[in-house]
């Protein structure tokens, strides 16, 4: 079986995991903030928060922007449901735009128009939440420009686009957002194991959500309230702390930044052969009736997936004859993503098929192809084979 995904681990990785695991730190030790200091510094932002998973920084992120009941959050339906969830977790209410059929990001069209539509009747949201599809970063400028006009948040779920640019800058500098969310699951780009992390270029946004991930919990003394214990807050005694939010448990061990930090060597190369491979799969499947994935100028994609889309007015056979005959002959094609708006749980709040058309389009014709840094040619070859024969059904 080749994979769709694979994450690529090397002996520097394994000492570096091994270095923590003999040290007297396996969490709340010195290797979380120097992985959040050598992201912050390679995306060209000013501060990053880790965290247990790109879902729990979704959270607190929303959180630290203050969403809560009776407030909207918008997003796309082509992504993994964590990027609406992160707003229900938040008590507010939750809704899509639909894609560009080119990018498979959020259209900005629709977006405009969607806006347009919320003010007129009250209900714009207050964060929306551009997904950078496959590693191809939304049109942000344009977005940010939107906010402005609009009055709303903007995070960027960058789950998928570590080590991607937009406008020659690194995706995660937060120059058109507020905050931005990288994943480091193992299929991801460089992966911690699990794990995830929130950057920002707004100190008190940092500092919230560096509060949110543990409990809510401070030991700054200029944090605190005065209490009859301690009236002299600014002077307690060194073992006191206070918990003044209800937080959560979002902790990333040292183990997990151990290897992070050590993956994030390597980040540059494994982004550019991510790119020679979906180069050469361009060439390799010119003469399919497939769409391979078109590329916005102003970015430059991380990779994460290589995603096609079948012209099934062209071949004789069904999606899903092709998705099972791929399948059959062990190349791990996936699928990303069913729409969220049809998902069971979104269908019960009034959700469901027939209202994001370009997303239910996408859906209905796309295969995730094998991309991995240690994918070799010979099973490149092998991926495009059997796509050929699975079309020819």
């Amino acid at each position: 079986m080749i994979p769709y995904g694979r994450q690529s681990i090397d002996q520097s990785d394994i000492d570096a995991v091994v270095g923590v695991l003999k040290s007297s730190f396996l969490t709340q030790g010195p290797k979380v903030p120097e992985f959040e200091q050598a992201l912050a510094d390679y995306c060209g932002a000013k501060y990053a928060v880790a965290a247990n998973s790109a879902t729990s920084a979704l959270h607190i992120a929303c959180l630290a922007l203050g969403l809560g009941p009776g407030d909207i959050l918008w997003t796309s339906p082509i992504t993994f449901v964590a990027s609406a969830n992160c707003g229900l977790y938040c008590g507010a209410q939750v809704d899509f735009v639909d894609i560009d059929p080119r990018t498979y990001n959020m259209s900005v069209d629709a977006l405009e128009a969607k806006l347009s539509e919320a003010e007129a009747s009250g209900r714009l949201p207050k964060i929306v939440v551009p997904v950078h599809m496959c590693g191809q970063p939304c049109e942000m400028e344009a977005i940010h420009c939107l906010s402005m006009k609009y009055g709303f948040h903007v995070i960027e779920d960058a789950s998928h686009a570590i080590g991607g640019q937009y406008k020659n800058k690194p995706i995660g500098n937060c120059k058109y957002s507020d905050i931005s969310v990288f994943s480091f699951h193992p299929v991801k780009i460089i992966t911690t194991g699990e794990g995830g992390m929130a950057v920002t270029n707004d100190s008190r946004l940092v500092q919230k959500m560096v509060m949110l991930r543990s409990h809510g919990i401070t030991r700054d003394p200029s944090l605190f309230s005065r209490t009859p214990e301690h009236p002299n807050s600014l002077t307690p005694p060194p073992w006191y702390y206070q918990q003044i939010d209800l937080g959560f448990n979002y902790r990333m061990t040292d183990i997990q930044a151990a290897l992070g930090l050590s993956q994030l060597q390597r980040l540059d190369k494994f982004v550019a052969l991510r790119r020679e491979l979906a180069k050469r799969y361009d060439g390799l499947l010119t003469d399919l009736p497939v769409a391979t994935p078109w590329q916005h100028p102003d970015g430059n994609s991380a990779w994460h997936l290589y995603v096609v889309r079948l012209q099934l007015d062209k071949i004789g056979v069904t999606h899903r004859k092709v998705f099972d005959a791929m399948r059959e002959q062990g190349i791990g094609v996936n699928l990303h993503y069913i729409p969220v708006h049809t998902q069971p749980w979104y269908q019960r709040m009034g959700f469901g098929p027939g209202m994001f058309a370009e997303a239910e389009k996408y859906s209905r014709e796309v295969i995730t192809l094998p991309l991995f840094p240690s994918l070799t040619e010979v099973q490149q070859d092998r991926v495009r084979n059997i796509l050929n024969e699975a079309l020819q059904g």
